[in-house]
C-alpha cells in the first residue's frame, strides 16, 4: 500500500469550492465557466473562495467534457519566411487568449506530403480544427477543401467559397504601393517578384496568388493614371522571394539599360535585395530610385536605409482567423465567408 507523501498538498476540487462557499456543485461550476444565473453576491462569494483555496481549472478535463481538445492546428508551408514565422507567433498568442493551444506543422509544398495530405489525414481526436496557410504551389481543389472539420484558410489562394478565407486585400495594397511611388515622383516602375513571364491580360483577371494579385494592383493603378508597366521592367523570380533573388533580378534590370525610377518589390526580402543591387550599381535611394516592399518584416526599420513597406496586417489576420476557427468549433459560425481588410503604407527612407 502506498503512503501519502508527508506534507503533500491535496489538490483542491470543485466540490471543495462548493462546500466551502455553501453552494451547489452546479453553481460553483457556473461561476468557473462564467455561465448560469445567480445573484452578484453569490458569484462574488464563490470567486473569493476560489482565490482563497487556490483552485485551478483542470483544462483537459473541462475540454473533454465539452467534446473539445483545446488545441487547433496551424499548417504553414515553412517557418523560414519572416511573414510566416510572425503569423505563427501571432496565431499562438491569439489562441492563448481564448485558452486554446496551437499545434504548428509545416508541409512539403506541392508534394504527396503537402497540404492535401494534411487535410485528408486530419485527426480530430488531437485537434479541434485547422488554420491553413495555403502555399501558392499547392494543387488544391474544391474537393480537398470540402472537409468535415472546422477549417479556416489564410493567404492569397482562393477557397471557392467552400471554406472560410481570411486575407488582406492584395490588389488594393499593391495599388496603394504603386500610387505612393507615383505620388512621390516616380514615373517608370519596375516590379520585382513575378512568378511567370509577364502577361498583362492574364494578370488583370487574377483572383489568387500574392504575386499575381499584387502585380494586378500595380497594373490597375498605372492604368488609372494613364500610364503603363513596361514588360521589360518586370523581374521574374519564380517561387524564390529571398533577398538573393531580389538582388539578382534587380541587377539584371539595371544591366538591361531600360530606365526606371521606382521599384515595387512584392515582399520585403526582395526589396532588401533590390536595395543591395541599386547601392552596388551606384544608384541613390530614394533620390534616383524609390523602393517599396510588402509585409513590414522586423528588419525593415533597421536597414541602412529604412525600408518603406506595406503593412502586413498580421495584427488583424491572426486574431480574425483564430476567432473564426473557434466560432466554427463552438458551432456559432456555419456559413463560409471571405474576410478581407485594407493595408496602409508605412513610409520610411527608401521613398521621398
Amino acid at each position: 500500500m502506498s503512503e501519502a507523501h508527508p506534507g503533500a498538498k491535496k489538490r483542491v476540487t470543485l466540490r471543495d469550492v462548493a462546500q466551502t462557499a455553501g453552494v451547489s456543485l452546479k453553481t460553483a461550476s457556473n461561476v468557473i465557466n462564467g455561465s448560469g444565473r445567480m445573484s452578484s453576491e453569490t458569484r462574488t462569494k464563490v470567486e473569493v473562495v476560489i482565490k482563497e483555496l487556490g483552485y485551478q481549472v483542470n483544462v483537459a478535463a473541462r475540454n473533454l467534457s465539452r467534446n473539445h481538445t483545446g488545441f487547433i492546428t496551424l499548417a504553414v508551408p515553412s517557418l523560414t519566411p519572416p511573414y510566416l514565422a510572425e503569423l505563427a507567433n501571432r496565431i499562438i498568442d491569439a489562441a492563448r487568449q481564448h485558452d486554446y493551444s496551437v499545434y504548428v506543422t509545416t508541409y512539403a509544398e506541392g508534394s504527396a506530403k503537402g497540404a492535401r495530405d494534411l487535410l485528408k489525414k486530419f485527426n480530430s481526436t488531437v485537434s479541434d480544427g485547422m488554420i491553413l496557410s495555403m502555399s501558392e504551389v499547392e494543387n488544391i481543389s474544391k474537393k480537398d477543401l470540402a472537409v468535415d472539420f472546422p477549417l479556416v484558410v489564410v493567404g492569397a489562394r482562393t477557397t471557392w467559397g467552400i471554406a472560410d478565407h481570411v486575407t488582406p486585400d492584395d490588389v488594393n495594397a499593391a495599388a496603394q504601393a504603386a500610387g505612393y511611388l507615383y505620388d512621390h515622383g516616380s514615373n517608370r516602375l519596375a516590379v520585382i517578384g513575378a512568378r511567370d513571364a509577364y502577361d498583362e491580360a492574364a494578370l488583370l483577371q487574377s483572383v489568387e496568388g500574392n504575386a499575381q494579385l499584387r502585380l494586378r494592383g500595380v497594373i490597375e493603378e498605372a492604368h488609372r493614371r494613364g500610364l503603363a508597366i513596361d514588360a521589360r521592367l518586370v523581374g521574374t523570380t519564380d517561387q524564390d522571394w529571398t533577398i538573393g533573388a531580389g538582388a539578382r533580378v534587380t541587377q539584371k534590370l539595371i544591366d538591361s539599360g531600360v530606365p526606371f525610377d521606382g521599384v515595387v518589390a512584392l515582399n520585403d526580402q526582395l526589396a532588401i535585395g533590390a536595395l543591395t543591387a541599386l547601392r552596388i550599381s551606384g544608384y541613390a535611394v530614394p533620390e534616383q530610385v524609390q523602393v517599396i516592399g510588402f509585409d513590414n518584416i522586423e528588419e525593415a526599420p533597421y536597414l541602412q536605409i529604412p525600408l518603406t513597406t506595406m503593412d502586413s496586417r498580421l495584427e488583424w489576420t491572426a486574431p480574425t482567423a483564430v476567432e473564426r476557427i473557434l466560432g466554427r468549433i463552438r458551432g456559432g459560425i456555419t456559413q463560409p465567408e471571405l474576410l478581407t481588410c485594407s493595408s496602409r503604407v508605412i513610409a520610411r527612407a527608401t521613398t521621398r
